[in-house]
């Protein structure tokens, strides 16, 4: 990898709240970046374990970190605390759990050099500490090196992770951009308003992030059958929707509605069995909200998930029910129906639940090959 004579600070934002057993790991992927001119900027959030003693060995033995110790805010405050220290013309953040590939600033900075993009995004591999797989849709998403704008490849807007991209700080500032405080999923609103409020950005099909799974139930994304997180999770949405629909394209606001908004709402389906009342009804209600003029059926999630949508919307508990359990049960994919037109559609067959999958598929739905 090549580099101009004076290669641009790069100012890695690292948010810290009780990771001790992870942070070496992640500082030192960070720290062993190819690229050559790099700021460390380390927030511990108020641990309550060694990460902020960790922190600060660190800082100790490498110039190229520097700790700031805060009250406990959370995650978008952390980030939020962290530029306020970083002193660099280009920025990055990375979680304090997770591992940067050691080439990854350098392939991002090289696209926003050849490309004069506002900011650059690259894939991510899902990392069980076991074994790293790149996620397919993200393989799908980032398959070319390109600069582009949103109204071009809307269907970027899903790749809303804070941590597999560069900024060029003067945009960031420009654009007003900062992490919403205090809310789980703050990713989403301010990449969303990235994406619409750059001149272009760039595009790289490496992979430039490892994102550790935690199976501990400390990981956020564990905690989706809560009141708290089912509701950050529809006000994220509302934020994310509104700067969309404020862009004021058609296009880009049916694909971010259909693909990305909807693109993880399976996750919330598989809840629904056992789930309490009041989080029943945020989820009906949030489903239609957004959903409510233009069904889930017509979104991009897979046929099963549509249908659960439909049943979600109309307020139909037990048939949402029956048709999780059943996916639970086969812990695989759906088995195919075959209708009297033809078509093929991947939703249930259940023998003792209270869904005609197939009458409801041809009633109500518009399923298609």
């Amino acid at each position: 990898m090549k580099f101009g004579r004076r290669s641009p600070l790069i100012s890695v934002v690292v948010p810290v709240y009780d990771v001790e057993a992870y942070l070496p790991e992640a500082l030192d992927s960070v720290l062993g970046a190819t690229y050559p001119a790099l700021e460390v900027v380390v927030v511990d959030d108020g641990s309550t374990d060694g990460s902020g003693a960790v922190a600060d060995e660190y800082a100790a033995r490498d110039p190229r970190v520097r700790v700031v110790h805060v009250e406990n805010r959370g995650l978008g405050a952390a980030r939020n605390e962290g530029l306020r220290h970083a002193t660099g013309e280009l920025l990055a953040f990375a979680d304090s759990d997770d591992v940067v590939p050691a080439d990854a600033y350098a392939v991002l900075h090289r696209q926003m050099r050849r490309t004069g993009a506002d900011f650059v995004t690259g894939s991510v591999a899902r990392w069980d500490g076991h074994t790293l797989a790149e996620l397919p849709w993200m393989r799908r998403l980032h398959r070319q090196r390109a600069a582009v704008v949103v109204e071009e490849h809307p269907e970027l807007l899903g790749d809303v992770f804070a941590w597999n991209k560069l900024y060029r700080r003067d945009f960031w500032d420009n654009a007003g951009l900062s992490w919403p405080e205090g809310i789980r999923y703050e990713d989403q609103p301010t990449t969303t308003a990235a994406y619409v409020r750059a001149r272009r950005f760039g595009v790289v099909p490496d992979v430039v992030y490892h994102w550790r799974i935690r199976y501990d139930g400390s990981s956020i994304t564990q905690q989706r059958s809560s009141l708290d997180d089912l509701r950050d999770r529809w006000t994220t949405k509302r934020m994310s929707l509104a700067t969309v629909t404020g862009f004021g394209s058609d296009k880009v606001t049916k694909v971010f509605v259909d693909r990305v908004l909807a693109g993880d709402l399976h996750r919330y389906f598989t809840e629904i069995p056992g789930c309490s009342d009041e989080w029943w009804d945020l989820l009906v209600a949030g489903v239609r909200e957004f959903w409510g003029t233009r069904s889930l059926v017509h979104s991009g999630l897979p046929p099963v998930h549509r249908l659960t949508g439909w049943l979600v919307q109309m307020g139909r508990r037990d048939d949402a029910t029956a048709v999780m359990e059943y996916v639970a049960r086969i812990g695989g994919p759906v088995p195919q129906v075959h209708t009297g037109s033809g078509a093929r559609i991947d939703v249930p067959v259940i023998e003792t639940g209270s869904v005609d999958p197939v009458a409801l598929a041809l009633r109500d739905f518009e399923i298609r090959e």
